[in-house]
């Protein structure tokens, strides 16, 4: 048997995607979701002034597109201004941090999906032939202050008290 033939096809229309989006939320916008997929894309906002905290990807290269806004990537040594265009390569083990300028900013996030968890051959998730666990904490980063939530389960940030995104809604 055959696996079925994908074909290529326009998923998003980012800027659509962003003006669509209501005022001041930020997070996730949209998200790849096709079954079978090697890729994770998401499309991130953040409000003017905000920022997604430093931190290390321990296992993932990504690649970040700015497609609206400015702001700066903080890489722990030098701080570089970002602007609709820029692509910024974060290589795993770096670290890094982005803050938003005055305009907010609108970034596109792309990464190698991780693999399912697995013991032997048998999978432990039933999302597992889907990808597994999410590479990014987008669901842990706080949408009013940036501030990203070191408990896995936080509800809420520890630093303004504002509700954090549940997974679903990533």
């Amino acid at each position: 048997m055959h696996a079925p033939v994908e074909t290529s096809r326009v998923l998003v229309a980012v800027h659509e995607a962003v003006a669509e989006a209501e005022d001041g939320q930020g997070g996730a916008l949209w998200r790849l979701a096709e079954r079978g997929r090697q890729l994770d894309v998401n499309l991130v906002r953040l409000s003017p002034g905000t920022a997604v905290a430093e931190h290390v990807e321990s296992e993932l290269d990504v690649l970040l597109v700015v497609v609206e806004g400015d702001g700066h990537l903080d890489n722990g040594v030098e701080r570089q201004a970002v602007e609709p265009g820029s692509v910024a390569w974060l290589p795993r083990t770096a670290r890094r941090a982005l803050l938003a300028g005055p305009n907010g900013l609108a970034y596109l996030s792309v990464h190698q999906r991780r693999p399912g968890l697995r013991i032997g051959l048998r999978t432990v998730d039933a999302e597992a032939d889907e990808g597994g666990e999410a590479p990014c904490s987008l669901d842990r980063v706080c949408p009013a202050c940036g501030r990203l939530a070191q408990e896995a389960d936080a509800r809420y940030c520890a630093r303004c008290g504002e509700e954090l995104p549940s997974r679903g809604a990533l």
